[in-house]
């Protein structure tokens, strides 16, 4: 029997009303949120609202059976009927429809501005339509990452203790106008209190201590405990970071309320929760969700938008460009992403408007300047020294490690996620969370490198010593004389004194424990995105081998390897610039990210001249992890999920023929089939009743079996149960018809159906001996959902997009079953 998703396989009609397929709400994208006690591993299997037997009789009662009067016949073509061409939950588009739909659509507005200066203004908005949306998209989302930010900023600092003059600033805002601040400490000033200083009075001592940390790991509770619930709650779809359904989404398949504003306002609030309660994790990648949503909600306002999939979807690689942009300040770099990892379909007219929109929802961010710095990136590096061409060794060491720890982090994590799904753990997400988030909070707080967010680390790890830095990891022995402190602004390598010792063992237990907590918390049910913790573990053994390497050359700058570059006195190595180069090759490892990452990281710190060790590091960290695995995080957690992705990277390396993976097989019965004229109503409805496929090849005859095309199963029954309202005396005796002409008929006969408005008159078709390869090639390419095989002209059988992927999960000796929410 035929299976497959996509063109085929949509199992089971829910038993109900078929009312929701009459006139289906284009403009909502809601309709579906409470699924699988809202789990995003989607176990039920419907696809489409089903068709009541209880229909068909109420229809033949109610038709008015009259053969001889004078009959209106109902054509789809002449007549567009509501509902006809629209998708179902949980089904993938046809690609190759809709661009022709718009491709139609355009000549119709084309052909009508030569006519007259109403259509000429109506062509002109058409064609501005798609820059205004861009506008509105980077607007949106630009001001949203500004007011996460902020909200992030002032709820974390919360955690440690409260403004005097209004409780609404953060401890950087509050000290900003005091005069009490001294540059050792500028963080302390009156106006700003612990929260053992407001309970107890005291500032210093046990005591004290124990009250903060008390109340740092109940604020962080509290913020975790409300952000799973509201994910619980009101919009299951909010949590994880969101890439890999983006993903999919972009190649097609439909989730409806993924992207719908109960997501959006969701997702928004229960964000700068997750990342305030201490959980590592960052807001970059939600930001990327974020902005799809927006393009998605403002993409109703837009008829050319609303009303084709394959258009809306050109604008939604668009917002992902955006959220990347929002996220670090990299409007280029978020272009670059969109292109390098997110997009299935990516035209030359959606590069520009990505970057149109990447640069409009920069400079929104830039005017809310979240930051209070005036800069738009989140890690500016003050350091441009030069690196010497013996230091790309260290570099390239740090892509290795980069490259391991992503690779072990991608196991790891599914690993425990698949735990998650098979076992009771899954059943108690906000648990799970509380836990994790306590758990996190207890052993972050004494080490000051863990209490710290994410982002603020990264910042503090990438910042170079200046002379007047009071940081923990600048605590070098002065020089004895003033002439060693080196030019300008830059130090000389100094050797470490015990402050630099006591933050190194620091860094290394943050490590440990960052590596650690990073795989269980990626895949709760609070939004959570990977950027930030990754950066930060990359970060942290960037800096230690820094600071390694720096001492030394100071020790040893007699050795043949720093002899011709660095003197003593000299400032040398700048360990920033390793932290800098470490966090791009553990993002690298985890993502597999390579031209964009690097075009990011050089966006987010400002730092040019380190281009090339970025890519060193970056190339490195690919090669290494791709030796244990071809795919990145998103990957694995599609393939995790049972996505029906087809995978644009992924070689097809076997040498099968499409009559090897097409239905029906050897064993199966015979493929069900319509033929163009001679079945009545009755039979068709029994046919599609008695089956679960989402579309049946038209043949001529049962006999010659000669392809005339293809009709998807929802525009099938659209189009009867239209007809039985709309159409006299059309009944279960009625012939469906889908040859141009009605054929002759007996004078009493009822009159017949006629249905080529619905046929796709050109299906895409190979031959039974075309080699898989080239098959998945033309799938992936032009985004299809079957494909009919032939041979001489006759059909023989159809493969579809869950065909394809159950072959290729067999070749790889994975469960086929897993595709598609089984």
């Amino acid at each position: 029997q035929v299976t497959g998703f996509g063109g085929m396989d949509n199992p089971g009609y829910r038993t109900g009303s078929f009312d929701g397929l009459h006139h289906p709400s284009d403009d909502d994208d809601d309709e579906m949120v409470d699924i699988a006690g809202a789990t995003l591993d989607f176990s039920t299997t419907d696809d489409v609202p089903p068709l009541s037997s209880s229909l068909t009789e109420k229809h033949e009662s109610s038709a008015g059976v009259n053969g001889n009067g004078p009959t209106k016949l109902v054509d789809p073509l002449e007549d567009p009927v509501p509902g006809v061409g629209t998708y179902e939950d949980f089904n993938t588009i046809d690609w190759v429809r809709e661009k022709s739909k718009d491709r139609d659509r355009h000549r119709e507005i084309t052909s009508k501005s030569r006519q007259s200066t109403v259509a000429l203004l109506h062509s002109v908005s058409d064609a501005f339509s798609g820059w205004l949306l861009m506008l509105l998209v980077g607007l949106m989302s630009g001001a949203l990452a500004g007011g996460i930010d902020i909200s992030a900023h002032w709820l974390t600092d919360m955690k440690e203790g409260v403004c005097l003059n209004g409780f609404w600033f953060n401890h950087e805002h509050c000290c900003w106008t005091s005069n009490e601040t001294t540059f050792q400490e500028r963080d302390r000033c009156p106006q700003w209190k612990s929260w053992a200083e407001l309970i107890t009075g005291a500032t210093e001592g046990p005591f004290a201590y124990i009250v903060n940390y008390l109340m740092y790991i109940v604020w962080a509770l509290l913020f975790s405990f409300l952000a799973v619930t509201l994910v619980r709650a009101f919009a299951p779809y909010a949590c994880g970071s969101g890439i890999p359904e983006i993903k999919t989404i972009l190649s097609g398949f439909i989730i409806r309320g993924y992207l719908g504003k109960w997501t959006l306002i969701i997702k928004t609030i229960t964000l700068v929760l997750a990342v305030s309660s201490g959980l590592s994790l960052g807001k970059e990648g939600p930001l990327v969700h974020v902005a799809c949503c927006c393009a998605n909600i403002l993409c109703h306002l837009f008829t050319k938008y609303r009303k084709n999939e394959a258009k809306r979807r050109e604008v939604l690689s668009a917002a992902a460009a955006v959220g990347v942009s929002v996220a670090f300040g990299a409007p280029i770099g978020g272009v670059l992403f969109s292109l390098e990892e997110v997009s299935y379909y990516f035209p030359l007219k959606t590069l520009w408007r990505s970057f149109f929109a990447a640069l409009v929802a920069a400079f929104t961010l830039r005017s809310i300047n979240p930051f209070g710095n005036s800069r738009l990136v989140l890690f500016y590096v003050e350091f441009h020294a030069p690196w010497h061409l013996l230091e790309l060794a260290p570099f390239i060491l740090l892509g290795i490690f980069g490259g391991l720890w992503g690779a072990l982090f991608i196991r790891a994590n599914i690993a425990w996620c698949r735990r998650r799904k098979s076992t009771r753990l899954g059943h108690y997400p906000i648990i799970e969370v509380l836990v994790v988030a306590g758990f996190t909070a207890l052993l972050s707080y004494p080490n000051s490198y863990t209490r710290m967010s994410g982002a603020e680390l990264i910042s503090e790890l990438f910042n170079d010593c200046s002379l007047l830095d009071s940081s923990q990891l600048c605590g070098y022995q002065q020089p004895s004389n003033i002439s060693e402190t080196g030019v300008g602004n830059t130090l000389a390598d100094r050797p470490a004194g015990p402050g630099l010792y006591t933050a190194l063992w620091q860094l290394a237990l943050a490590l440990v424990f960052k590596m650690m907590i990073t795989v269980v918390t990626f895949g709760m049910k609070v939004p959570s995105g990977l950027f930030i913790p990754s950066m930060a573990v990359g970060a942290i053994a960037g800096r230690l081998l820094g600071v390694g390497m720096e001492q030394l050359a100071y020790y040893n700058h007699d050795w043949i390897i720093f002899k011709g570059w660095c003197s003593p006195g000299a400032d040398c190595i700048t360990p920033g610039l390793y932290a800098m180069v470490g966090a791009a090759a553990c993002l690298g490892g985890v993502t597999r990210m390579t031209v964009s990452l690097v075009v990011i990281m050089f966006e987010l710190t400002g730092g040019l001249e380190y281009i090339v060790p970025l890519m060193a590091a970056t190339m490195t960290s690919k090669w290494v992890a791709d030796a244990f695995g071809r795919e990145g995080i998103y990957e694995a957690h599609i393939r995790l999920n049972g996505y029906p992705f087809l995978e644009p990277k992924e070689e097809f390396e076997h040498n099968s023929l499409a009559v090897d993976v097409m239905r029906p097989r050897r064993a199966d019965p015979a493929l069900a089939v319509l033929t163009q004229e001679g079945m009545t109503v009755g039979e068709v409805e029994s046919l599609v009743e008695s089956t679960h496929y989402s579309g049946f090849p038209v043949v001529v005859s049962q006999e010659s079996q000669r392809l005339v095309g293809f009709v998807l199963r929802r525009d099938l029954l659209i189009s009867i149960d239209n007809a039985r309202q709309r159409q006299e005396g059309v009944v279960s005796a009625s012939q469906v018809v889908f040859t141009e002409h009605a054929p002759s008929q007996a004078p009493d006969a009822p009159p017949p159906l006629r249905l080529r408005g619905i046929l796709d008159l050109s299906p895409f078709t190979v031959t039974d001996h075309t080699p898989m390869d080239i098959t998945v090639d033309i799938f992936r390419k032009l985004g299809l959902r079957q494909c009919l095989v032939t041979h001489n002209g006759r059909l023989l059988g159809i493969i579809t997009k869950k065909d394809i992927l159950k072959h290729m999960a067999q070749i790889a000796n994975r469960d086929p079953d897993s595709i598609l929410f089984n």
